[in-house]
């Protein structure tokens, strides 16, 4: 399963880690809905993918784990 998180500023600053936050949060929430049906169930990752805009421009990660 994955989760998108996407969030949006009006001002230059860092917003990334409320997205992260945003993700993060989501996975927990599903966690304590799986775990009654599986209790094996995990979080494997937490990944920046891409940020727009800011003080360092555009960015998106590359790499052989790119979706």
């Amino acid at each position: 399963m994955e989760i998108t998180a996407t969030t949006e500023v009006t001002e230059r600053t860092g917003v990334e880690m409320e997205a992260l936050t945003a993700a993060a949060v989501s996975a927990l929430r599903l966690m304590e809905v799986v775990l009654d049906q599986d209790p094996t169930a995990s979080v494997e990752e937490l990944t920046l993918w891409y940020t727009s805009g800011g003080r360092w421009g555009n960015w998106q990660r590359t790499g052989p784990d790119d979706p």
